[in-house]
């Protein structure tokens, strides 16, 4: 029995809502129940990890390795703002001995690097080193014993400062790092671990001043004063025994290192301090971390422990300050939502509620999904954000690093092209009917919907992979990837430039249809995310190159019949937009101008990139389009003549037919064979805007050379291709995670100390929502702006029509009797003044649309 599309429809609705509650159901009870003790990752961060891509080559820098990943959250990587950020002028201290040592530099070099590697030169092995830039002091205290006077003395001094809320001249110090136990072990035999033990308590006398707090208290962490979130110890370093110099060897034994973090772990149970166990874990029996001294670490191994600990000490400060990309998921809370958000989170969970209480009844069986009424469409939306909030804007789900390899990257993409090819079907809309006038036959059409949705799916489907696999760090990647995009910016070009010439439809309604369907979800998740319109960069780079097509089309519309003056529109407009966004100072003013009249604030500099990188392939997607259509008309039967054109191209079309093959199947080998020349990105994107439309071409060409070819597509591409938009712009939160910087995870997988064994359970599950959800709200997004544009259009149904209608009171009014309550309904010139707006916002679609705006610039204007 073969399922009709409404059963699969219904299917997979079923299946959507079965996955996405069980989906947030999994991850709330890990965040409640699992986590319950580490909800905010701050014991995590400093006490469990693996090296998501370890070092591969021993005693060398060459492979840096940077993806420590604890637990369910994305340590970042400090920076010199940061820093500032977190310490404005204070200091941070670093006691002990060269291990110590090895992250103060680590430190010194994330401030300033050049001035810190030109100090490495300067100072002496055994000394103090005082480092400061930007109004931040970094400092190292040489105690190899943790007896000096010096250290205690900035102990006492915080500790006073902390106690009695003393009025000092200097500030405190803003972090502490104290390590030892190797010079212990080495100079004091048989009583080493006494003299550490002695060292460690007087770490925890000085630091246990009455304002303790344990790791999971993130309050605490926005406490400044607590000295406790200031002081952090590292544990005793395990060195390769095999490879110590016969003199440390001697006495620095496994025996004496086990027993000094032994007692350290005891007094941290005990005690409460904090102790980053997670630098052991770092080399613990990876000899590739190490020098050949098999004492002392790589620099991006002790770099990677300088961002430990910075990370449980500043990362809710930095979140704070600096808002998105929201990356810094390891001790810290998301900033608690503001009003707009509230609304929004409360209004999805009402709307929600009253969906699921009428469940019951005939009207609302079927209302959370697989209804194409408006309330439907509302709630999937409306769902579909609540959803981003929650994976990506709180704790319950986990955040983990991406890992890019090159056999997932290859064993994905082989996966959606098996997938694609065994969905390949007949096109429905194909025909096969003989051309009465003319020699030749009509199947179907040149880039069809159907593959133009097919060339949009597969496409994705690699951009998604691209993005979850973190592939932009490959060259030869990133370079196909960026004809992807110029691909579709081409059939932004091509499909709006056949509609103009063919339709002439330049209304209003046609312009708002398009420009609503673009950016409704893109300029509402900033408003929820607290990101920026154009962080969603894909709808408002087709939204900014459909207005230059609209208005390229438009002006001068009578006469774009002629073909010599439509073409001089297409090169007038290129040229008009090249100086616009070439020339300094244009944009930057017009952003200037948003930013102070809509509070709307913009990267001009992105922005550009943006633009120019992609610059003229709209308009080689433009002349296609107007080749197509003139071809077109001149073999079509009615207008073909004899002596015309049309008798010209079919007379010689077998040679232009085999000419164009023959130069597409050259130029893409070609064009792979000059981009591997590219040294770098830069490079390749100073390029990329002139040689992007020979490779579209060619496909385009080979993709349309026989009539079979363009007969058939891959159904499971063009269903992708189809909520396309939704899938680019939903990934940021929903699959990925930290605004595209990480991966969404169940945290329910694999080893509980990283995770990182269950990706690929995660990405299943994770997947199928993904899309199930993404094709949702593609239709609920359509339905939702034909009843902002058209609520009375031969689509509409009733309950878009009765939706559009607000309440009147004049003759009755719209509303039935028991509505109508004169305890609220306006008077007098109130009610004259309800009506006129009401009957004008359901009449103009321009009354609409300024009311949508208003709204937005209002919300702007509070909000940001």
């Amino acid at each position: 029995m073969r399922l009709g599309p409404l059963r699969i429809s219904r299917f997979l609705d079923s299946a959507l809502s079965l996955l996405w509650t069980s989906t947030v159901l999994i991850a709330f009870y890990r965040f409640c129940w699992l986590d319950a003790s580490d909800r905010y990752k701050c014991n995590a961060v400093l006490t469990r990890g693996q090296w998501a891509s370890p070092p591969r080559q021993p005693f060398s820098d060459t492979y840096t390795i940077q993806d420590w990943q604890p637990p369910g959250c994305m340590v970042h990587e400090y920076t010199s703002e940061d820093l500032q950020i977190c310490f404005p002028g204070q200091k941070l201290l670093y006691i002990g001995d060269s291990t110590v040592r090895q992250i103060f530099w680590a430190t010194a070099k994330k401030l300033h690097p050049a001035a810190a590697d030109e100090l490495t030169r300067d100072v002496e092995k055994h000394s103090d080193i005082d480092f400061n830039r930007y109004n931040v002091t970094v400092k190292f205290i040489w105690d190899p014993f943790l007896n000096s006077t010096t250290w205690h003395r900035e102990l006492i001094y915080y500790a006073e400062t902390v106690s009695r809320s003393t009025k000092h001249l200097d500030r405190p110090a803003g972090l502490m790092v104290v390590g030892g136990g190797l010079w212990h072990a080495r100079h004091f035999g048989t009583n080493s671990l006494k003299s550490y033990e002695d060292a460690v308590n007087r770490v925890v006398q000085l630091t246990n001043t009455g304002y303790h707090t344990s790791h999971t208290d993130f309050q605490s962490i926005n406490k400044p004063r607590m000295l406790n979130n200031h002081v952090y110890l590292t544990p005793v370093q395990i060195p390769i025994y095999d490879y110590l110099s016969p003199s440390r060897a001697a006495s620095i034994t496994p025996n004496k290192v086990n027993a000094m973090n032994e007692y350290l772990h005891r007094a941290a149970r005990r005690e409460g301090i904090k102790v980053a166990w997670s630098h052991s874990l770092m080399t613990w029996q990876r000899d590739s971390a190490f020098e050949q001294s098999g004492l002392h670490v790589l620099r991006s191994v002790a770099s990677s422990k300088a961002d430990v600990i910075l990370n449980a000490r500043c990362n809710a400060i930095i979140t704070k300050a600096n808002g998105y990309p929201m990356d810094k998921t390891c001790c810290s809370a998301y900033d608690q939502p503001s009003w707009i958000p509230s609304i929004i989170f409360l209004g999805c969970s009402f709307f929600l509620f009253i969906v699921v209480t009428n469940l019951s009844t005939d009207e609302g069986r079927g209302v959370l999904f697989g209804s194409g009424k408006v309330s439907n469409a509302l709630c999937v939306l409306l769902l579909s954000l609540l959803y981003c909030f929650v994976a990506d804007r709180t704790q319950i789900f986990n955040k983990l690093h991406k890992q890019f390899s090159n056999v997932e990257f290859l064993s994905l993409c082989t996966i959606a092209l098996g997938a694609g090819l065994l969905s390949i079907r007949r096109s429905t809309t194909a025909q096969v009917t003989k051309w009465t006038s003319v020699s030749g036959y009509q199947d179907q059409s040149f880039l069809s919907r159907e593959q133009t949705d097919e060339w949009k799916g597969w496409m994705q489907f690699f951009i998604l992979i691209y993005h979850y696999t973190g592939a932009s760090k490959v060259l030869w990647i990133y370079e196909i990837i960026r004809i992807l995009v110029a691909s579709y910016l081409f059939m932004t070009g091509f499909g709006h430039t056949v509609f103009f010439y063919r339709k002439e439809d330049y209304s209003l309604q046609r312009f708002a249809s398009v420009v609503v369907r673009l950016n409704l979800l893109s300029c509402l998740l900033p408003y929820l995310m607290q990101t920026n319109y154009l962080f969603y960069y894909f709808a408002p780079l087709n939204t900014f190159w459909y207005l230059i097509v609209y208005l390229t089309m438009r002006l001068g519309s009578s006469r774009s019949k002629s073909i010599k003056f439509l073409l001089c529109k297409i090169f007038v407009s290129a040229f008009f937009v090249t100086f616009l966004i070439s020339t300094p100072g244009i944009l930057e003013k017009t952003f200037i101008m948003l930013k102070s009249t809509c509070r709307i604030n913009w990267d001009v500099l992105e922005w550009r990139f943006r633009v120019r990188l992609d610059g003229y392939i709209v308009y080689i997607g433009m002349l296609v389009g107007v080749a197509f259509v003139k071809v077109s008309e001149a073999l079509h039967p009615d207008h073909f003549r004899s002596s015309g054109p049309g008798s010209l191209i079919l007379q010689h079309w077998p040679k232009y037919h085999l000419a164009s093959v023959i130069l597409a199947l050259i130029a893409l080998p070609v064009f792979w064979a000059a981009t591997r020349r590219s040294p770098n990105k830069f490079d390749y994107n100073w390029w990329v805007p002139y040689i992007s439309m020979f490779p579209i071409l060619s496909y385009v060409t080979l993709r349309n050379c026989h009539h079979h070819l363009r007969s058939f597509h891959s159904s499971i591409f063009a269903w992708l291709g189809r909520c396309s938009l939704e899938t680019f712009t939903l990934q940021f939160h929903i699959w990925l995670a930290a605004d595209t910087k990480g991966l969404l995870s169940l945290g329910i997988f694999g080893r509980k100390d990283t995770h990182i064994e269950g990706r690929h359970e995660d990405l299943v599950i994770l997947t199928v929502v993904f899309l199930l959800l993404s094709s949702r709200v593609s239709n609920a997004t359509g339905t939702i702006t034909r009843w902002i544009v058209n609520p009375q259009g031969p689509q509409a149904t009733t309950e878009m029509i009765e939706m559009q209608r607000l309440p009147t009171f004049i003759g009755g009014g719209r509303l039935s009797p028991s509505h109508q309550s004169e305890s609220w309904a306006p008077k007098g010139l109130m009610r004259k003044l309800w009506n006129a707006t009401v009957n004008l916002l359901q009449e103009s679609l321009a009354s609409r649309l300024f009311l949508i705006l208003g709204v937005m610039w209002g919300l702007n204007m509070v909000y940001f």
